[in-house]
């Protein structure tokens, strides 16, 4: 499938456009029926003025509950995070009808389905980026993409038709491209939480400039 002008920038819940994940998916419906088991849509406002990059729905997390970085230890560190700087109303309890609402932010994944593994291959980012690309170009008032990880920062790249080299990757970066700042933080996995490769300081501090330059009230 290719990206048009008509392109939305969620996908159908059955998307089918990459067989290895819609077949995962199809397994974890049958073990699983109650849950959310599709392509998960993005979360938030859309006039946000700050967008969260993701790589992947969870499979207890987002693929059960149907909202991004909803039911698992990664949501948990994101949405305490959020609340701490003002981007959310506070109300996060790892469930779709928990009353949360986000201000001034959205939140999506670089791919829309849970991978088996956790692990999506290229051609699954490269299509799914034709969503995240309609998501970019439907935030009118946008002025920051944070991404979570490698793979969100440079598939954003990619939708924006910005150059890798042009802005490497690096935990804590901050890089003006137009009229956005894109700023990364390593992803808020157990995996590198447990490791101390990323710190609850070392993320907050992501937020915190972003949110001193958003110069939200």
């Amino acid at each position: 499938m290719t990206p048009t002008m008509d392109t939305p920038a969620n996908p159908p819940k059955d998307c089918r456009l990459c067989p290895r994940l819609a077949s995962y998916r199809d397994e974890n419906a049958k073990e699983n029926p109650d849950w959310f088991n599709g392509a998960v849509p993005c979360f938030g406002a859309d006039d946000a003025k700050l967008l969260i990059v993701g790589l992947a729905p969870g499979v207890t997390g987002a693929n059960r509950t149907g909202r991004p970085f909803t039911g698992d230890w990664a949501g948990d560190l994101l949405y305490e995070t959020l609340a701490k700087y003002g981007f959310s109303n506070d109300r996060y309890d790892k469930h779709a009808d928990d009353g949360l609402t986000l201000k001034a932010c959205m939140i999506t994944n670089a791919v829309r389905c849970v991978p088996p593994q956790n692990k999506p291959i290229g051609a699954e980012i490269t299509m799914c980026r034709q969503f995240l690309k309609a998501r970019l170009a439907a935030q009118q008032n946008l002025q920051a993409v944070v991404c979570l990880g490698r793979i969100a920062h440079e598939s954003v790249l990619r939708a924006l038709d910005v150059r890798l080299k042009d802005a490497p990757f690096v935990h804590g970066a901050r890089h003006r491209l137009g009229d956005i700042n894109l700023y990364d933080s390593y992803h808020c996995s157990r995996y590198n939480t447990n490791t101390g490769r990323l710190t609850a300081e070392m993320f907050e501090a992501v937020f915190a400039a972003i949110r001193s330059d958003l110069n939200l009230k």
